[in-house]
C-alpha cells in the first residue's frame, strides 16, 4: 500500500492557454476561490475519504449533482495523504477525469506526482483540459494547488500527467487530492432563489 511523505513546496508554471477557450489558470487557492464566489458559483469538494485501495477503471463518484468518473491505464489507486486519502494512477500513465451532471465551470484541487510508495517525489506536472488549454509545472509537494474557470462552456475533462526530472525517480503516479467544483446554478434555479429572496424580505 502506497503511504505518504510530505516534502517543501517550490513551484514554477508555465501556462499555455488557447485562444479560442475563455479559460483561466490558477495557482493561488484564495484566488480561485474568491474569483468562484465573485462569480456565484457554489462549490463542492470530492475528499476521496470513502475510498481506499486498488480500483480498475473507471473510478467514479458524485459531488454536488456534479458526476465524475477516473480513468487510467492498469486502473487506480487511492491511499493515505497524512490525515487523508488522495487519487492515484495504479501505474504511471496519464489519468484523466470527466464530469457530467451539473456544469462544471472550474476546478481546482492539489495536484502532484507521488512514487510507487505514494511519497512525494519532484516531478513536471501537465494538467490539460478538453479544449487544450494546460497547465505545466515543476511541483514537490502535497499542498501545490492548481485551478482551473472557464468564463464559457463548461469543463467537461481534465487529463493528469506526471514526469519525473533528469536523473530522479523512473517511476511517477499523477496523483489528486481535494478535487473541487465550482457550479454556477442553472438560470432558472437563480430565478428561484431571487424570489425566494424577495419572500424572505417581504417575511421581515
Amino acid at each position: 500500500m502506497k503511504k505518504f511523505v510530505l516534502s517543501s513546496l517550490v513551484a514554477a508554471a508555465t501556462v499555455a492557454s488557447t485562444s479560442s477557450a475563455a479559460i483561466i489558470v490558477f495557482t493561488n487557492e484564495f484566488v480561485w476561490d474568491s474569483y468562484a464566489t465573485g462569480n456565484d458559483a457554489a462549490q463542492f469538494t470530492e475528499n476521496f475519504e470513502s475510498y481506499n485501495g486498488f480500483y480498475a477503471s473507471p473510478l467514479t463518484g458524485s459531488q454536488g449533482g456534479v458526476n465524475w468518473s477516473a480513468n487510467a491505464t492498469g486502473g487506480l489507486f487511492v491511499g493515505a495523504v497524512g490525515s487523508s486519502q488522495a487519487l492515484s494512477t495504479n501505474n504511471p500513465t496519464p489519468m484523466t477525469i470527466s464530469f457530467t451532471g451539473s456544469a462544471v465551470q472550474g476546478v481546482s484541487g492539489n495536484i502532484f506526482g507521488t512514487d510507487i510508495n505514494f511519497n512525494v517525489v519532484p516531478s513536471i506536472v501537465q494538467l490539460s483540459l478538453q479544449d487544450g488549454t494546460s497547465y505545466i509545472g515543476f511541483i514537490d509537494s502535497a499542498t501545490a494547488f492548481v485551478g482551473f474557470y472557464s468564463t464559457g462552456a463548461a469543463i467537461t475533462s481534465v487529463t493528469i500527467s506526471a514526469q519525473p526530472l533528469p536523473g530522479g525517480t523512473n517511476s511517477v503516479y499523477a496523483t489528486f487530492d481535494n478535487m473541487t467544483f465550482a457550479v454556477v446554478p442553472a438560470p432558472g434555479a437563480i430565478a428561484l432563489l431571487g424570489l425566494a429572496g424577495l419572500a424572505g424580505r417581504r417575511r421581515r
